[in-house]
C-alpha cells in the first residue's frame, strides 16, 4: 500500500491521503473577496486528487493584506464571495477532499505590488497604506517603515485573528492555518531580526514567541473542536543569528500543548538577502526536525514535484504529509497521476473517468512517445 495514499487523521479531520495542495496566492482579489478567477481555481484544485486544499493567504484585516489583490476575510462581502467559490469547488471535490484557510497578517511587508507589478513597495500614487510590525524596521530598502505596534494596536490583531476564524467555522472550513512564516506579521515577532522591543513581547526567544502564541491561544479558544487547527512557520531564516529550526521546535511543543493539530515547515521570507540553497525536497530535513522534537504531525512543502520523492519523504517518516504548490499549478490532475505511478486508486469524476490510464492506456503511449 501507498505510504502517501494512506489515510490521516489530522487531529479531528480525517483525510484519504496525506497530500495538500499549499496556499498559493492569486493576487487577484477585489478588496479582499474572491472573484471568477478564484471560483475556477479552487474548483480546479479540488479535483487535484489531494486529501486537503488550502486557500491562501488571507488577510485578517485590510491592512494586513500583502497587496491590492490579496485575498481577506475582514468584512461581509468578502465571507459571501468565499462562500460562493468554497461551495463550487465542493460540489466538484474528490470524494474525502477537505478544505482549509491560511489566516495571515502581512505585516512590515504588507502594501507592495502584485509580483508581476515588480512586488516593491507601492509608492505614493499607487495607493499604499500604513504597516505595521514589531519594530519600525523596514523589510529592505526602499520599504515603507513599519509602526511599531502598541498594545492597543496589539489586541487590535488579535481581535482581527478571531474574528476571521469565527468567519471561517462559519463558511464551513475543515481547517484553519496561522500564518507564523515569510516575514510576514507573525514570523516578525519570532525572530530576532525584525523583533527588537524590550517589553514583554521582544527580547529572548520566549518573548518573541509570547505574541504569536496569545495570537494562537485566542483562536483556539474561537474554534470548534471539530476543526484542525495549525501553523505555518518559517523554520529556518538561512541567517546567521536568526530564528532557526531548534526554535521552531520549541514553538511547535508549546502549540501542541495548547491543541494545535499541524504544523508545515517553511523556511525564509524574512531576510532580503539570504541565500537559500533551493532544491528538491530542501525543507524537508525541517519537517523532520520538528516531528522528532515536538511530536506535532508536521508537512513537507517545497520543491516536491515526483510522486516517489513524496512517498519517500511520509515512508521515511520524515512528515506526516506533503503539500504542493508549483507542481499543481503546473498539472492540475497531480494527484492521479501520483495514484497511478503508485499503485493506489482514487476516485475520479464520472465525467472524467474515461482519462484514466486503465480505461484509455493510449495515455501512456503518448507518454513514451515523447
Amino acid at each position: 500500500m501507498s505510504a502517501l495514499f494512506s489515510p490521516l487523521a489530522l487531529g479531528p479531520v480525517s483525510l484519504p491521503n496525506r497530500i495538500v495542495v499549499a496556499p498559493m496566492c492569486q493576487y487577484s482579489a477585489d478588496d479582499g473577496s474572491a472573484t471568477d478567477w478564484h471560483l475556477q481555481h479552487w474548483m480546479n484544485l479540488a479535483m487535484s486528487g489531494a486529501a486537503l486544499v488550502v486557500v491562501e493567504a488571507t488577510g485578517v484585516e485590510r491592512r494586513g493584506r500583502i497587496t491590492h489583490g490579496c485575498l481577506g476575510l475582514y468584512s461581509d462581502a468578502n465571507e459571501r464571495a468565499i462562500a460562493r467559490g468554497l461551495a463550487a469547488a465542493r460540489a466538484v471535490a474528490l470524494p474525502g477532499t477537505r478544505f482549509g484557510i491560511q489566516l495571515a497578517h502581512a505585516g512590515r511587508k504588507a502594501s507592495c505590488q502584485r509580483p508581476w507589478e515588480g512586488g516593491r513597495a507601492l509608492g505614493p500614487d499607487q495607493d499604499p497604506w500604513p504597516t505595521v510590525g514589531p519594530s519600525a524596521l523596514p523589510f529592505d530598502s526602499g520599504w515603507h517603515t513599519p509602526e511599531a505596534l502598541d498594545e492597543a494596536g496589539l489586541e487590535r490583531v488579535k481581535a482581527a485573528f478571531v474574528a476571521a476564524a469565527h468567519r471561517a467555522v462559519r463558511l464551513g472550513f475543515d481547517a484553519i492555518e496561522l500564518h507564523m512564516a515569510h516575514g510576514y506579521l507573525m514570523h516578525s515577532f519570532l525572530s530576532p531580526l525584525s523583533n527588537r522591543r524590550d517589553d514583554r513581547w521582544g527580547g529572548d526567544a520566549e518573548r518573541r514567541r509570547a505574541f504569536p502564541l496569545a495570537v494562537a491561544r485566542a483562536v483556539r479558544d474561537a474554534v470548534p473542536a471539530g476543526i484542525a487547527l495549525g501553523v505555518r512557520v518559517s523554520a529556518s531564516e538561512w541567517v546567521e543569528g536568526g530564528f532557526g529550526v531548534d526554535e521552531a521546535a520549541v514553538l511547535a511543543t508549546e502549540l501542541k500543548a495548547i491543541g494545535f493539530d499541524f504544523l508545515c515547515a517553511s523556511s525564509g521570507g524574512n531576510a532580503a538577502r539570504a541565500r537559500i540553497p533551493v532544491g528538491p525536497g530542501y525543507q524537508v530535513p525541517l519537517a523532520r526536525e520538528i516531528r522528532q522534537q515536538s511530536g506535532l504531525a508536521t508537512r513537507a512543502v517545497g520543491m516536491i514535484v515526483d510522486p516517489h520523492q513524496a512517498e519517500g519523504i511520509i515512508t521515511r517518516g520524515d512528515a506526516d504529509q506533503v503539500a504542493l504548490a508549483r507542481a499543481v499549478l503546473d498539472d492540475p490532475r497531480w494527484g492521479w497521476h501520483a495514484a497511478e505511478a503508485l499503485g493506489a486508486e482514487l476516485t475520479l469524476p464520472p465525467q472524467y473517468a474515461r482519462a484514466g490510464v486503465k480505461i484509455w492506456p493510449g495515455r501512456k503511449l503518448l507518454q513514451a512517445a515523447e
